[in-house]
This record gives C-alpha cells, structure tokens and sequence, in this order.
C-alpha cells in the first residue's frame, strides 16, 4: 500500500517540478496514478503482473485486442505434446547499463522465478533452459494452456551471476531492458525514471517521467494547480476537471464484488491462526438471495457515478466467461422466496433467523477505499428489507489478512487479462491461497472442467471448459450456481490528463487503477508547442 506523502515534502516535490515541466515542457511528465508497490520492481515477486513492468521487457507483449505479439521474442512455438516452448530472442536487445540480454538471462529468470513463490505462477514449469545465446527452451510438467500469460507478463531480469546481476535488493534497484530505467525512488514520495539508452524499441518521447505515489486529495490539488500531467481520480470526483485537463476514461474488466465464506464454521484454522468459516454465508440461500436483491445499474450511478456497468462474475466480456451469466433486473420477492423456503425466518425484529441463527454478516473492506466502503454500504441498505443484516466493516489489509480473510464476506476486487485468474479463484486446490478463494470455495465438477481447460489442446476447446466451469447445466460457481459470489461492478479507470497530452488508444486496463495506463507509452506524444 502507498504510504501518505507529508505535505510540506509534497509541496517541495511539487514546486521542483513546477520549475522543471515549465522548461522541459516536451521531456519530462509528472503522472500522479498511485501503485506504489511494496515489494519494489521486482518481476520475480509480481512486479508487472498486472500491468506494464516498465523497467524490464517481456517475452511477448499483447495487442489491443489482448491477443499474443513479438516483444524480446521473435518467435516462438509450442511442441505437439504441448510440454516445451521454444523461442528465439531479438539479438539487439541489451539491459540498461548496456549489457547484451541473452538466453541465459531468460532462463536464469524463469527458473528462479519458479522457486521464488511470488505473484507469477510458474508452479507447471520444469525447467527452462538455454539452448544458445538467442534461443531458450521451456519445458512443462503437463500442458498448461495458460502458462502463456508469464510469457507475457513476467519480466526479464539479469543472471545472477553477470555484472549487476540480479541480487536481493534487485527490486529497489532494477535493471532491465525495458524503455525506462530507474533513477531514483523516494519511497512514498515519488519515483523518478529516465530512458534506457539501449532500449531496442523506438524512443520514448519524453526523457523523464516522474510518478508521485499521493493520496486521491492532494492528487486533485496537484492536477488543478497545473503540477502533474496525469492525474489517476475516483470516480467521485471525476466531474471535478481542471480547466487545463480532458478526462480520459480507460476500459477495465477490474471489477468489484462479494465474496462469500463458503464453509460452516467447525472449529478449523489456517496455519495462521486465521478462524475459516461462516455458518450464515455457507447457506446457499443467502447467496442467491442476495444476488437477487442488489440492483447493479444503482450501484453503477451511486458509487461508481456512473463510471462502469454491472458485474455478473469475473471476466465479463472476456472469451473465457459465460456470454449469459446475468441476471434481467433485482427480484427481491424471489429471494424472499428463496430464505423462506431454506427455513430462514422472519423475526419480529426486521431479522430473519434459522435454528436461532440471526442472517448477520460482516462485509469487510480495506479501510481508506471509498469506491469500495460505498458498494458495501449500499448493498447493505438493499439487502436489509430482505431481512439480511450486512455489517460493512473497514480494516487495514494486514488486519483482514490476519483475522477476517475467512471468516468474512469480503469486498474484493479483481479482473485479468486470463483465464488463470479464474482458475485461481475457484480451484479447490488454491482454497486459503492468500486473498484467492479465500473462501475455500470447492465444487469437484468445477475442479474437472478448470483442469479440462488447462490441459485444452486449444484456446477455444480451453474457453469451451471455462465457461462450463461458470455454469454447465448443472452445477457451477456462478449466480445460476454455486452463487459463491455477489459480483457487483466493473470499473472504468477515470483519469486527467492535459490536453497537450495524446495518451494514443489505452485499450483495456486489469485490475488496478494506475500502472496499466503505461501499457501504451510509447504511443504518448506531446501535441502542443
């Protein structure tokens, strides 16, 4: 999480940079979009999975329309079998400090990256290896129809055993082969990154970007006293534009929902200590009703002011989700059925109750995020004339890691490029796995066809499986399912920028609202004199 800037400091940062902007008008660009991220730059670790890494390159990179292209690789192939990828690297490609990129680099950061448990999920790799200087092999335990998504998000980084090869505190002081290199990082402050003189691709058009890791308040102070170029805003305030900036709105499939403790409680404990379960969420009757009874299109207009359409599971629009998985309108006297039915009755004191149960729940979310503490209290305000009470309960995220991650409904937010996301979500086998399936959700046919979809022979054999896996007919995690979650909202990243600023085609944004509009620098130009 960012830490506050201090205010004096700010105002020092800023009036620096004032001077700067106004005589490097066309070199430098001082973005506020947040993200700062607290394992530093690290690909190893995470660094640019959901985004652009910036720093380093990739293997591949994706096109506006999300599909496979040329990047450090020229091209690449996938063996009958589907068990070895084989790929030859550019031979122009150098790291910034002017040493050749090398096959044994890739290798070196695939391998180590398998060991080292971050966000990259390399668990199906078996080893990667060099076969000369410009070609590398990446041999896999089984198929995997998804492992080509590290192709593209994880980034390159030094053998250890270069110069100025990859050591621990690679992530405050990354090197890469990337358009950018890192020149300072004032944590919590602001990061300060220059362009690489050896990057292979055509030349960023501005020499310097400064990023400002500020909250959304001083963010808006800065972009209308004219001190940043980009501003990233919540959707609350994006009617508030200054008079020297456009706003630009980014497509996302980032979106917003409740996830649901799917287990009764029974006594059970991470290895944490965290407590697993809620008897009342583990009634699918309370799920489904309270699917029926949110109105999405409200919480469209309320919280997000209108920046973003309602959210039926997680990869709306996307090949690998159910093109049906949507509810018409709200239909509250069917969820009333619904509890009803399920013994779930209706007290004298507004509440429902079964077996002297009361349908009372937490609804955590990360404390200091509005956009996520008005869906939950809204929400609330819909589900209670159903008789359910929702607590919406602000936390730090090391608190609801520690106590509440289990144990309570949760506002959560997610969406991705893949399909693996999914996987990750509703696997049984990632139940309790950090903040994905938190819920310990598991359903053994769901399992069957998400294990179908990654050993597919085909993306479209792969979506086929994908979108059984939301509902086949039968069974499923969706809300014709399972209801194991009340998706809510997806996002549109609302952000502004001056108007000499031509930020080009942003295409589609994951989740987090701030680094993913870098996907296009290269595109970015200044139009103004």
């Amino acid at each position: 999480m960012a830490k506050p800037i201090q205010p004096i400091l700010l105002g020092i940062a800023l009036s620096c940079l004032v001077v700067a902007t106004t005589v490097h008008a066309k070199q430098q660009l001082v973005l506020a979009i947040g993200g700062e991220p607290e394992q530093g730059f690290d690909p190893l670790l995470g660094w640019g999975q959901y985004g652009n890494p910036l720093f380093q390159s990739t293997l591949l990179s994706r096109s506006k329309d999300l599909a496979p292209q040329p990047e450090l690789a020229t091209e690449w192939s996938l063996s009958e079998d589907r068990l070895t990828w084989t790929l030859t690297l550019r031979e122009d490609a150098r790291f910034a400090d002017g040493s050749p990129l090398t096959a044994e680099d890739v290798a070196y950061t695939f391998n180590t990256a398998a060991q080292a448990g971050g966000r990259a999920d390399l668990s199906a790799l078996d080893v990667a290896t060099a076969l000369d200087k410009h070609t590398v092999s990446l041999r896999l335990k089984a198929p995997r129809i998804t492992f080509i998504d590290q192709l593209l998000t994880l980034g390159i980084v030094p053998h250890a055993e270069r110069d100025n090869g990859y050591r621990e505190q690679y992530g405050r002081h990354p090197l890469g082969s990337g358009p950018y290199q890192l020149v300072e990082w004032q944590e919590g402050e602001q990061l300060i990154v220059e362009r690489n003189p050896y990057f292979y691709g055509p030349t960023p058009a501005f020499e310097r970007l400064v990023f400002l890791f500020t909250g959304e308040d001083a963010t808006l102070s800065a972009a209308h006293a004219g001190q940043v170029d980009i501003a990233s805003v919540p959707s609350a305030l994006a009617a508030n534009v200054p008079a020297h900036m456009q706003r630009v709105i980014m497509e996302s499939v980032d979106n917003r929902g409740i996830l649901f403790p799917m287990q009764p409680v029974n006594g059970e404990h991470t290895a944490s200590g965290a407590p697993i379960g809620n008897d009342v969420t583990a009634d699918i009757a309370v799920r489904q009703a309270i699917n029926l009874a949110v109105d999405r299109d409200t919480l469209v207009e309320v919280a997000l002011h209108g920046y973003g359409r309602p959210a039926f599971g997680p990869a709306d629009g996307l090949p690998w989700s159910a093109s049906d998985e949507r509810l018409v309108a709200p239909d509250p006297e069917q969820a009333a059925e619904i509890l009803d039915a399920a013994g779930w009755q209706l007290g004298d004191d507004g509440l429902r109750y079964k077996e002297g149960l009361p349908a009372s729940f937490r609804l955590t979310y990360p404390s200091g995020d509005t956009t996520r503490q008005l869906l939950a209290e809204v929400s609330a305000e819909m589900v209670r004339p159903l008789g359910i009470e929702i607590q919406p309960t602000g936390r730090h995220w090391d608190e609801i890691q520690r106590e509440a991650l289990h144990q309570d409904a949760i506002m959560f937010g997610f969406g991705s490029h893949s399909p693996q996301e999914v996987y990750y979500l509703f696997h049984s086998q990632h139940a309790g796995n950090g903040f994905y399936n938190s819920g310990f959700y598991a359903n053994p046919a769901v399992d069957a066809h998400l294990d179908a979809a990654q050993a597919a022979s085909s993306f479209e054999q792969a979506n086929r499986e994908w979108q059984a896996a939301q509902w086949d007919g039968t069974s499923g995690y969706g809300v014709r399912g399972d209801s194991s979650w009340a998706w809510l909202v997806n996002l549109e990243h609302v952000y502004f920028t001056n108007t000499c600023l031509d930020v080009g085609d942003l295409g589609v944004a994951p989740h987090g609202h701030g680094w993913p509009i870098t996907a296009n620098l290269l595109e970015w130009r200044w139009t103004c004199d």
